[in-house]
């Protein structure tokens, strides 16, 4: 039987698009025994557990723009990522274990697991990747938006993200339906 992992990343943040990533384990040869929740891992065990899963697993990304966030609220607008991740996949998997509470509406048995990320193999797999993914397109972002600092929280309400909107008011990649939140 194969079963599909699907996490996301992202929903919190007050920039950049939130991403899900959907992953199929290889059925030998992969040291399941590393993954973890992605938030669990340093930023280099994440980046080498991540080069690994691209190698050997079956995975695909989705992603929703910031766009859509506005348009249909974060919750929708994950499921939509999520939706886009499974379709993508080359292979079609029997069953699909999604993190959190609710499925996107897919074709394929699903299944949400509350805390997912932290126990089942394949969901901790789709949190490394959609993390790994996200952060890199954040740090592309901040090439483009130096001045939100991006590279160092990824688009988060930190309090230097705040500052930075106060100064230069929301980019092209801000969430507008979020409160954009100023430091007074």
């Amino acid at each position: 039987m194969l079963i599909c992992g699907v996490d996301e990343a992202g929903r919190g943040p007050l920039a950049g698009p939130v991403v899900a990533a959907a992953v199929i384990l290889p059925n030998k040869d992969f040291p399941a025994y590393k993954l973890k929740d992605s938030k669990a891992l340093s930023d280099a065990d994440r980046r080498y557990m991540s080069a690994i899963l691209r190698e050997k697993a079956w995975w695909s990304l989705g992603e929703a723009s910031p766009e859509e966030i506005d348009a249909l609220n974060i919750l929708q607008a994950t499921l939509l990522a999520m939706k886009r991740a499974i379709e993508g996949l080359s292979v079609v998997p029997d069953k699909v274990l999604v993190d959190g509470l609710f499925v996107p509406t897919v074709t394929i048995r699903c299944e949400a697991i509350v805390r997912g990320d932290s126990t089942v193999p394949e969901i901790m797999a789709a949190s490394i990747l959609a993390k790994t993914y996200r952060d890199d397109l954040m740090i592309q972002w901040a090439r483009v938006y130096p001045q939100y600092g991006f590279e160092r929280h990824k688009g988060y309400p930190t309090k230097a993200h705040r500052e930075a909107l106060k100064k230069w008011g929301p980019s092209p990649i801000h969430r507008k339906s979020f409160r954009l939140v100023y430091v007074s």
